[in-house]
């Protein structure tokens, strides 16, 4: 069975691409590589044994969208990650956010109709809660207006999917994610920020590594345990292996209404202060950081109840912190090596 996985050389899209081809599926991969490298369609193939086959396309382009579709007539499904991710950028840049996350959902969503394909699992962020007023974050919390132009693309794409749903030739499951990180255990795949990291972990693993001077702390007067921002980190491979659930729900029909939220997350929050610690700790490395002011579009606070996700699909994170700050840092090591 055939799978579009759209942003598929990207961070959580390549995990997932590699927890689908063990799965037993056909994986077809476009992406435009704005934010991402064609190398990691060979990285994948190391590690499945098998290059997914890969277009490169610009999804907010409707005619370059509808030829995907035409050179693939066989896809069953897709999973849609597509999409410009960095909270900080989109606040400097939101015509581009909106652009590009929208008319890119728009395009294939229209092309999926066109070609008959119904079933659609959502790349979501718990962004869309807001600065929830109580912890922790349900799917039935109500979403809040964005802190953000990204937050806010994720909260318009919800809504367009919804009402698409509502008329009866779609099918969707939309994954609120937290804060995915870490990296594959072999160290073949990871997230590869291109230029400045805009997340945290990507930054502190930079930094230990020397190639950023000082990571920045922004803001150590919230109000939490040691002042600085709650966040639910889960790992990657955690994300990924639950795209794998939703997908084989949609396809054994087993959805209990066509349009289903779930949130991934581990259910604990930690502050940026606690994650770098689990990193000195599993790394030996002491960290260069520095309090500064807090940045804009970000939130306090947010940690995922995730009861209904591990009851009603069966999934649960399994990774701890520690093991996320260490194959972060093992993925580091790892490119600083084939670098050289």
């Amino acid at each position: 069975m055939k799978i579009l996985v759209t942003g598929g050389t990207g961070y959580i899209g390549s995990h997932t691409v590699v927890e689908l081809q063990q799965a037993g599926y056909e994986v077809v991969v476009v992406d435009n590589l704005i934010n991402s490298e064609k190398s990691v369609i060979d990285s994948i193939g190391k590690i499945t044994g098998i290059a997914p086959d890969f277009e490169e396309i610009d999804l907010s382009d409707p005619a370059m969208t509808d030829k995907l579709f035409e050179n693939h007539p066989d896809i069953k499904a897709v999973i849609h990650f597509a999409a410009l991710k960095a909270v900080g950028d989109s606040v400097k840049r939101p015509l581009e956010y909106y652009r590009n996350n929208i008319f890119s959902l728009v395009n294939l969503l229209e092309a999926m109709k066109r070609y008959d394909i119904k079933h659609f699992v959502f790349s979501s962020s718990c962004t869309v809660y807001g600065q929830a007023d109580e912890l922790p974050v349900k799917e039935s919390t109500p979403r809040k207006d964005a802190e953000s132009p990204y937050g806010n693309t994720k909260k318009i794409a919800e809504d367009i999917l919804e009402n698409v749903v509502r008329t009866g030739s779609l099918q969707c499951i939309a994954l609120r994610y937290f804060n995915p990180i870490g990296a594959h255990p072999s160290a073949v795949i990871g997230e590869l920020p291109i230029g400045v990291p805009d997340n945290l972990v990507p930054y502190i693993t930079q930094t230990a590594i020397g190639i950023r001077k000082k990571l920045m702390v922004f803001g150590n007067d919230y109000s939490t345990k040691d002042g600085t921002p709650i966040r639910d980190y889960i790992h990657v491979l955690d994300l990924a292996q639950a795209h794998v659930v939703a997908l084989k729900r949609m396809l054994e029909n087993k959805q209990r209404s066509p349009w289903e939220i779930f949130n991934l997350g581990t259910g604990n929050g930690f502050t940026v202060l606690e994650v770098i610690n689990s990193f000195e700790k599993v790394s030996g490395q002491k960290l260069n950081y520095e309090i500064v002011e807090r940045r804009a579009g970000d939130i306090e606070k947010v940690w995922a109840d995730t009861e209904y996700a591990n009851r009603e699909l069966g999934w649960k994170a399994v990774r701890d912190l520690d093991e996320m700050m260490r194959s972060a840092w093992d993925w580091e090591l790892a490119m600083k090596e084939r670098n050289k």
